[in-house]
């Protein structure tokens, strides 16, 4: 079974920067794609970007040229570096990942969510 683990989330001023991290942890063979969701009181879970395995990525237009993601495979770790916030980024934060098994299966991770508060 395989776990993701975030930390990072807190309180910041608008205009502040966090940076949010999700470990990959468990019996691992092998970490797809990985993620950042976010999901706002009232509102869908939405993605806010994800990574491949090697390296590509996209973002939603909301956080483009504020927002970077990027992984450290060797740690099966994927980062978020939130610069700019606004309170519309406020939300709790979700690490997705694709686990392969060793059987080609894949199965999609969860995180527990982080808090993440934009406010002065």
């Amino acid at each position: 079974q395989v776990q993701l683990v975030e930390s990072g989330g807190g309180l910041v001023q608008p205009g502040g920067s966090l940076r949010l991290s999700c470990a990959a942890s468990g019996s691992i063979f092998s970490i797809g794609a990985m993620g950042w969701y976010r999901q706002s009181p009232g509102k869908a879970r939405e993605l806010v970007a994800a990574i491949s395995s090697g390296g590509s990525t996209n973002y939603a237009d909301s956080v483009k040229g504020r927002f970077t993601i990027s992984r450290d495979n060797a740690k099966n770790t994927v980062y978020l570096q939130m610069n700019s916030l606004k309170p519309e980024d406020t939300a709790v934060y979700y690490c997705n990942a694709d686990h392969l098994s060793s059987d080609y299966s894949i199965t999609e991770v969860w995180g527990q969510g982080t808090l993440v508060t934009v406010s002065s």
